[in-house]
């Protein structure tokens, strides 16, 4: 099946939004029930381990209790790191880590994904997540949502550039619709691709498709937010506090970043080192993560609760914190705790996301921040007050290190129900992204579209279209010309003297009479005595001053030349400058690279050094 191209491009892309919509709602469905079977099999049935869940009432969620086979969880995180282990690297090692990399990667770097990929990454994240790996289901949903917009653009026959719209919006789609959060999904699918950017094509249709997805979900999971609501208070007197947590966030996740990438370092290098196979990857860092949760239980109840809480994705305990019921103790330790646990769990190779453990970290640095707050002057900061932190700190923390702030600032706010914490998460989040930096758990983002291979062909242009020919063009006084009685011998001494391959013809009265270059000439190098009007080219493509560099290249391509004579828009036959292909490179490489601040002068761009002005320009041809 192929799209024709008689269909209009606005018909094209509404298709494609439909297809990614339908599709990104059917797998977020089929992932998040496999999750839930998994979950039932493995932790409640195995484990036995009545895990506090998202969304619960508090009356429910107390309910929640301690594993009665505590020492079982090694054995069942381990089963499911071996097997999610031996199914990635068996068959689709780029299914392996987060997932949102991956698809971030396919769409700057080629825009296909291999079919099997969606299938691979759903089951062993399931695997993985339901067995206690320390992981989200983001993750492999943007992978998986990626994935299948690329199978969509296969079966459909779309150009490149419509297949990285599919898989952008399906990354939204994808996202938006496994957290109840359409509309905060749409714009992360712009926003996730980029540092300092965003894909501003696929806002539109990451709406559609968000909205699509969200419906077919909720039709089977409800309609309800991710969260349950809570009780919040928050006033202006704590905008200050809330700053505090913008720098709290920035350090938290700096944490995090360099434990998760350094994690991953010390795995493969141990594993290069003693050259053990990759499978078994998944399988120690599973063992670690086991070994550390019974650790902390042996501790302490608190502690205990800190183990727990650092298995799945947490997002049960994150529940807990909004209903004020974690201990400040919990609070201060379980970011650092679930850091490592993540670190383990995904960086040594399994499959799962890093955005459910990044909210539940943001979240309980968050509490922590607003209980010790509230400690020191309850006045300000009352006991309601401490789930606005908790909420605050997911959306600070997160949208710091993902460079996503406005898209967490939505997701969040959909996923809790409470619009009215936008002004706190706003300030909290702006001085946590500036404190990044360009720090990012996302290592396949670049800062811009103008450095992605996506967009590279578009950026020149609009660069190109920003310089006029005027500003690039070699002056008149500087051309090297020659006259129609000139014999073609002096053409060829000018040549090899100049290294030009092309040269103006101007006749007595200084009137611009062709152009002469080496294919005019190359057969009758044994006829020197021939004159150049009897070769030249009389009829001359010429450009303005006032014309830009991507009108004169659109011309040059045309007609297959490499030189066009500078002419004022009143006088086509008075020579003022000649400009070249050449010229042309050079004033977009010397734009680019003031634009990046390496330019090592500045004001206008200026090409022609004096001995390539005199004439050692090769490209005039």
């Amino acid at each position: 099946m192929q799209i024709e191209e008689t269909v209009t491009p606005f018909k094209r892309i509404i298709l494609i939004a439909i297809v990614v919509g339908i599709i990104a709602g059917l797998g977020a469905l089929f992932f998040f029930e496999g999750l839930k079977l998994g979950s039932a099999f493995f932790m409640e049935g195995i484990v036995g381990f009545n895990l506090p869940k998202e969304g619960q009432m508090v009356q429910d969620i107390s309910q929640w209790a301690s594993p009665e086979n505590l020492w079982m969880i090694l054995p069942v995180i381990c089963l499911g790191g071996l097997l999610s282990g031996l199914l990635v690297y068996t068959f689709a090692p780029e299914t392996e880590g987060h997932g949102t990399d991956a698809a971030i990667k396919a769409f700057h770097k080629g825009g296909r994904v291999r079919w099997r990929i969606p299938f691979i990454k759903a089951v062993s994240a399931i695997l993985t997540i339901s067995t206690g790996g320390s992981a989200g289901r983001e993750g492999p949903t943007a992978q998986m949502s990626a994935g299948l917009g690329s199978i969509a653009a296969d079966i459909l026959g779309l150009p490149i550039r419509e297949r990285r719209l599919a898989i952008a919006t399906g990354i939204g789609a994808g996202i938006g619709t496994i957290f109840m959060a359409p509309l905060g999904g749409a714009i992360l699918a712009a926003e996730i691709l980029y540092r300092q950017d965003f894909e501003t094509e696929a806002i539109i249709p990451a709406f559609l498709a968000s909205v699509i997805g969200y419906s077919i979900f909720g039709l089977v999971e409800g309609f309800e937010p991710v969260f349950g609501p809570c009780a919040t208070f928050w006033s202006v007197l704590q905008i200050p506090f809330f700053l505090l947590l913008g720098v709290t966030s920035a350090a938290v996740g700096l944490i995090y970043i360099n434990t998760f990438y350094g994690a991953g370092r010390v795995f493969r290098g141990v594993f290069r080192h003693l050259n053990l196979p990759d499978h078994f990857r998944p399988l120690s860092g599973a063992f670690f993560t086991g070994i550390f949760v019974i650790a902390l239980a042996a501790l302490s109840p608190d502690m205990a609760v800190v183990g727990f809480a650092s298995l799945g994705t947490g997002y049960g305990f994150t529940q807990l914190a909004l209903y004020n019921m974690l201990p400040i103790g919990v609070l201060l330790v379980l970011p650092f705790a679930k850091i490592l646990t993540t670190s383990l769990t995904i960086g040594s190779g399994g499959s799962g996301g890093v955005f459910a453990p990044g909210l539940v970290i943001g979240g309980s640095a968050g509490g922590g921040l607003g209980a010790l707050l509230h400690m020191v002057i309850p006045g300000i900061v009352p006991l309601e007050s401490v789930p606005v932190f908790v909420i605050v700190g997911m959306i600070a923390f997160f949208g710091a290190i993902s460079h996503s702030p406005i898209a967490m600032m939505i997701m969040v706010t959909e996923m809790t129900g409470d619009f009215s914490l936008l002004v706190p998460a706003m300030g909290a989040v702006s001085v946590a992204v500036l404190l990044v930096g360009d720090s990012t758990i996302f290592r396949e983002q670049v800062p811009d579209r103008s450095r992605s291979p996506a967009h590279r062909d578009e950026y020149m242009i609009e660069i190109l279209r920003d310089i006029h020919v005027g500003d690039v063009m070699v002056p008149r006084d500087r051309i090297v010309t020659v006259s129609p009685g000139d014999r073609i011998e002096r053409v060829f001494h000018l040549i090899d003297k100049t290294l030009h391959t092309g040269f103006p013809v101007i006749d007595r009265e200084g009137r611009l009479a062709g152009i002469v270059a080496l294919d005019d000439i190359r057969d009758n190098r044994a006829n020197g005595e021939l004159l150049v009007k009897d070769v030249m080219t009389s009829r001359v493509f010429t450009v303005h001053h006032s014309c830009t560099l991507q009108e004169a290249l659109n011309l040059m391509v045309e007609h297959d030349i490499h030189h066009l004579p500078v002419v004022p828009a009143d006088d086509p036959r008075l020579l003022s400058g000649f400009l070249s292909r050449t010229d042309i490179m050079k004033a977009y490489v010397r734009r680019t690279s003031q634009s990046t601040g390496r330019s090592r002068r500045s004001g206008s761009v200026t090409l022609i050094e004096p001995g390539a002005a005199a004439g050692k320009n090769p490209d005039h041809k």
